[in-house]
């Protein structure tokens, strides 16, 4: 594991790496701006010691303001201008526009000719559809905004497209499902990059779940887990923990599970987050409940069985400890009540 100031030294001898965002009319503006945020951000970490790490530029085919899916236009160079200089990470963002956008014969040969020179090349969402289009997906497993599974698989029936993940990466390519989750694909190249401690910082400053699991939107609490174990060790098991709340989360199916002995696995987690793994389990699973009593009208008794409580009493009790109120107080204050209960989508 390198130390801190090993990864300084790295990162001040590295040239910035240029990241060019393709975009169009239509595209969504969060696809967008959301990972290149995570990228200008990780510009400001103290593990990069005052170096910039990254270029980001947006690119269009005509260049000038290109305006998103809610009238904000977003400033552009082109394309040929972006290629003037090496790209090291190429992200095609998506958006309602795509499909006009793949009608776009040098559009679609651009992308198609620049990424052969890029290290990585990427979509957001819906912009998959153009890395289809473009022939640089075939044979692959992808994913796109859950809305749109259907319609990119029959486009193109010869990827293998996921509803599920978050993001999905295949070598060089990667995709990430919608929205909001390309800010989890941009820290998961931060990571790659500059090591777990420049990514924690980064979704730290933006205030987003490190390595969150699909479709679980996750609070403060757990970011604290993460934040506080800074060399990475538990950060998969964090999340297969927040994805899997009503399996057998004991200390030693935990253990088992990192090949580690009981004791010697309760002892390393203590000594890396400060807290228990029982108390880090209790804590997801409240979360989870959270979410439910916010988002849907289910009954106490379903919230509790799937956020992984024996049942409601267990609960209340870990909802006090964590709350302070009382699950239905927490209810009545922050959720809907015209809202109509809702399956938990595996995507944001």
């Amino acid at each position: 594991m390198q130390s801190k100031t090993a990864k300084m030294e790295f990162a001040a001898r590295q040239m910035p790496k240029r990241v060019v965002f393709v975009i169009y009319p239509g595209v969504t503006l969060l696809d967008v701006t959301g990972p290149l945020q995570a990228f200008s951000s990780a510009n400001n970490t103290e593990i990069v010691n005052g170096t910039r790490m990254y270029d980001v530029v947006i690119a269009s085919p005509q260049g000038g303001p290109v305006m998103t899916d809610c009238m904000v236009e977003l400033g552009s160079v082109t394309l040929d201008h972006a290629a003037l200089r090496p790209i090291d990470t190429l992200i095609v963002a998506g958006g309602q526009g795509v499909f006009d956008a793949i009608e776009q014969r040098d559009l679609v040969d651009w992308i198609r000719s620049e990424s052969a020179k890029c290290r990585r090349v990427a979509s957001t969402c819906m912009g998959s559809f153009l890395t289809a289009e473009a022939g640089l997906l075939e044979g692959q497993s992808v994913t796109t905004h859950w809305r749109q599974v259907e319609e990119l698989q029959r486009r193109f029936p010869e990827i293998d497209v996921k509803r599920d993940p978050l993001f999905v990466r295949n070598g060089n390519m990667w995709s990430s499902a919608g929205v909001t989750a390309g800010i989890d694909l941009a820290l998961a190249m931060i990571e790659e990059d500059l090591g777990h401690e420049a990514a924690m910082q980064v979704a730290q400053a933006l205030v987003v779940f490190f390595k969150r699991p699909g479709g679980q939107s996750q609070f403060s609490d757990i970011l604290n887990i993460q934040a506080a174990e800074t060399e990475g060790l538990f950060a998969d098991l964090h999340a297969w923990i927040a994805g899997h709340l009503q399996s057998d989360l004991s200390v030693n199916k935990l253990a088992e599970r990192l090949a580690m002995s009981p004791r010697s696995f309760s002892r390393k987690y203590k000594e890396k987050t400060g807290i228990t793994p029982a108390k880090t389990v209790e804590m997801m699973r409240v979360d989870a409940a959270k979410r439910a009593l916010v988002r849907s009208d289910l009954s106490l008794a379903k919230i509790a069985f799937n956020a992984g409580f024996s049942d409601e009493q267990r609960l209340r009790r870990a909802f006090q400890r964590h709350v302070g109120a009382s699950p239905m107080a927490y209810r009545d204050t922050f959720g809907d009540a015209d809202r109509p209960a809702e399956s938990v989508q595996n995507q944001l």
